[in-house]
């Protein structure tokens, strides 16, 4: 599996109040907005997402960015990962599994669609 980068994803309620909150801390805007529903950040080599609405579920996320998707969960699957089947977003094609019983926290592996792989 090839990792090209991995960041956080943060569930908010108030996504303008999250990325002025950001914006404050990291010392400048998002580097993507896509309305009320997404906001991110790079901030040296990592990026921060912040999912507002249409978000799924109410949890942090570990975001890995992979160089392929299929081959990804082929690959945790062979060694017994469970993952969820891959879904379409407005952006990405991901797949989320669940860190470990009682943790709470999820992690989701995405892949960019090509239009979007421009932007990283």
């Amino acid at each position: 599996m090839s990792i090209e980068r991995i960041g956080t994803i943060l569930p908010t309620d108030d996504l303008p109040a999250t990325v002025a909150l950001l914006s404050a801390l990291f010392g400048g805007p998002p580097t993507f907005v896509d309305g009320d529903r997404w906001a991110q950040f790079d901030v040296g080599p990592a990026r921060v997402m912040v999912a507002g609405k249409d978000r799924e579920g109410d949890a942090a996320a570990l975001s890995i960015k992979v160089a392929d998707l299929d081959a990804a969960i082929a690959a945790l699957r062979g060694v017994g990962v469970a993952l969820a089947d891959p879904v379409t977003g407005p952006h990405e094609r991901r797949a989320a599994l669940d860190a470990t019983p009682g943790t709470p926290w999820s992690v989701v592996l995405y892949e960019p669609h090509d239009s979007a792989k421009i932007s990283g």
